[in-house]
């Protein structure tokens, strides 16, 4: 009986070998590449847009780079840093979100869902002293070496108690619309 349990064994210990998809996990901790990462936000007015980037965005990562899953995400990005190209626009900006209280927004992701190409993360965003659940999707760029993860998500203003900023008595839309793009060496 126990020559059968043993080569069972084997027979199974080789499957998982041959198959990644059936192998424990291989969860590591992936380095941001901060130079290639960024997060715009845009919002919107009815005579214009502003759109303002940071390029000072921390992403942090735990994925399993063979399996293509991931475990873990956080994001910070100093709310200072965006620069839509108009200071004046950005003090402003500033103001309105009271940068000096609450210089950080940041988010938490621990459940992910795989549809296809896209990957939905949720967590929890603190934005304006505020935390919030929040689905993120994103669509995951792998390649040797490299993963790019392309995403967006969308706040409401009110919901995070911030007065929506008006130009001419006209209020801003209540969406904050934001693109990120964040990216990760796998080695």
């Amino acid at each position: 009986m126990s020559t059968k349990i043993s080569a069972l064994a084997c027979i199974a210990l080789g499957a998982v070998a041959l198959n990644p998809a059936l192998a424990p996990a291989q969860v590591k901790h992936l380095a941001c590449l901060k130079d290639q990462s960024s997060m715009t936000y845009r919002l919107v007015h009815p005579l214009h847009k502003i759109e303002a980037t940071s390029k000072d965005v921390t992403y942090d990562l735990e994925a399993d780079p063979v399996a293509h899953t991931f475990k873990h995400v956080a994001g910070t990005v100093d709310v200072t840093t965006f620069d839509s190209g108009n200071s004046n626009r950005d003090s402003h900006a500033m103001e309105v979100i009271d940068a000096i209280d609450y210089p950080d927004a940041s988010f938490e992701g621990t459940s992910f869902i795989q549809r296809g190409d896209s990957l939905y993360a949720c967590g929890k965003i603190t934005f304006h002293g505020v935390t919030k659940d929040v689905t993120i999707g994103a669509v995951p760029h792998w390649t040797e070496g490299k993963l790019e993860v392309d995403g967006s998500f969308s706040l409401s203003l009110t919901e995070f108690k911030i007065d929506r900023p008006s130009l001419l008595m006209i209020p801003v839309e209540d969406a904050l619309n934001f693109t990120f793009t964040a990216v990760f060496g796998t080695q």
